[in-house]
């Protein structure tokens, strides 16, 4: 979108970005600091008003109240990552509630099988990945978040790709944790992956319902 256009008209989309921005760019003597958090967390904060601006449904304000839930666990994840999860946990289970409010009519064979494939796989390599059944139990609520969204009318190639996005970006932070892979390198991926699914999900979930009241 023009430069313009985002300045004017989404300055809470501009804000979260130049907030997300400066956070994946800290100086490494502020990561963990107050200031980090707070980057952090209005990172994906921002979206919340974006959301309840953008439009005014009942969708749009429970897709505030996910990202409200994204934003708080991002924070938590600082302060304790069962605190953390638990939040994060909390905002799937709303996600779900909303792809299943607003679910495909027509769905394909092929898309069914993804969608049960995410359901079932998610959990199960999150274990895998991380040797921790807490994080498996979580990651059921991941899976199903993302199934959902896949199954749901919203654009299947902005949120779902979205909620794909989010999915592997916790699956770096569980191959961090079960020591799969080095924090040299999910250092540097997880917050773009976290973020840019997050951000894919609200503008995504925004424009469909944008669009259904334009039609």
């Amino acid at each position: 979108m023009p430069r313009r256009t985002l300045i004017e008209d989404r300055p809470w989309l501009l804000a979260s970005l130049a907030a997300s921005i400066a956070f994946y760019f800290l100086p490494e003597p502020w990561i963990g600091s107050v200031y980090a958090m707070m980057l952090k967390g209005l990172s994906v904060g921002f979206l919340v008003p974006y959301a309840l601006v953008r439009h005014h449904s009942l969708d749009a304000r429970l897709l505030a109240i996910i990202m409200a839930f994204g934003a708080a666990g991002d924070v938590g994840m600082e302060l304790d990552t069962i605190v953390g999860g638990a939040i994060f946990f909390i905002g799937h289970l709303i996600a779900i509630g909303l792809y299943w409010r607003n679910r495909r009519t027509n769905v394909t064979g092929a898309q069914r099988a993804a969608a049960l494939t995410m359901l079932v796989m998610v959990p199960i390599i999150s274990w895998l990945l991380s040797g921790d059944a807490g994080v498996g139990i979580y990651a059921i609520g991941l899976g199903a978040m993302a199934a959902s969204a896949w199954l749901s009318r919203f654009g299947r190639y902005h949120v779902g790709a979205g909620a794909i996005l989010f999915i592997v970006s916790d699956w770096l932070i569980f191959a961090r944790m079960g020591g799969a892979l080095p924090e040299s390198v999910t250092s540097w991926l997880i917050w773009p992956l976290y973020y840019a699914g997050q951000f894919m999900i609200c503008t995504g979930i925004i424009q469909g319902l944008r669009r259904d009241h334009r039609a």
